[in-house]
């Protein structure tokens, strides 16, 4: 026998199905459970990021290992060269000597070349300017809803270039 007012009835959803809605929680209460279930999937999302590169660290370790192993093998080969170019050059005529100066006058040219490259790179570098000032505005923006007041960015289209991702 069903109780009167209960989903069975007709008369409306019982406590517990999935339907039902406890429209008797303060506002605290919303708001405690809204902070619960955000942490909770900020938790779930890290799990997740952590999971998903776990294995692309493992690739990443092995194909650093066998560059590093690569590099060896030519550092250790550089020396090899550097002994047949002034071998080399001395069978032309050159005094042995002479020829290993030589040599060693290539490789310091070489290495200026790359360091002069190297330094123009680095000098190209910048400061990830539009992301930092994304992440200031959205920390605002968090900042300003949690005090009730709204900001001009929520009414402001992306900007060109950038990808906002769809919530």
């Amino acid at each position: 026998m069903a109780k009167a007012g209960t989903a069975k009835d007709g008369a409306g959803p019982e406590p517990g199905d999935d339907a039902h809605l406890d429209t008797q929680q303060s506002l605290g209460q919303l708001v405690s459970t809204a902070t619960t279930n955000l942490s909770a999937l900020l938790h779930d999302e890290i799990a997740l990021l952590k999971a998903e590169t776990r294995e692309d660290i493992k690739r990443a370790g092995a194909g650093g290992a066998a560059l590093g192993a690569a590099a060896v093998l030519v550092l250790f080969g550089i020396p090899v060269l550097s002994f047949a170019a002034a071998y080399g050059l001395h069978a032309l005529g050159l005094h042995l000597a002479w020829s290993f100066l030589i040599v060693f006058g290539a490789h310091v040219l070489l290495g200026a070349l790359a360091a002069v490259w190297g330094i123009a790179k680095m000098r190209q570098m910048r400061k990830p300017e539009r992301a930092m000032n994304s992440t200031k505005e959205t920390a605002t923006v968090i900042s300003d809803s949690l005090r009730g007041r709204s900001h001009p960015a929520d009414r402001r289209k992306p900007a060109a270039g950038v990808a906002r991702s769809e919530s």
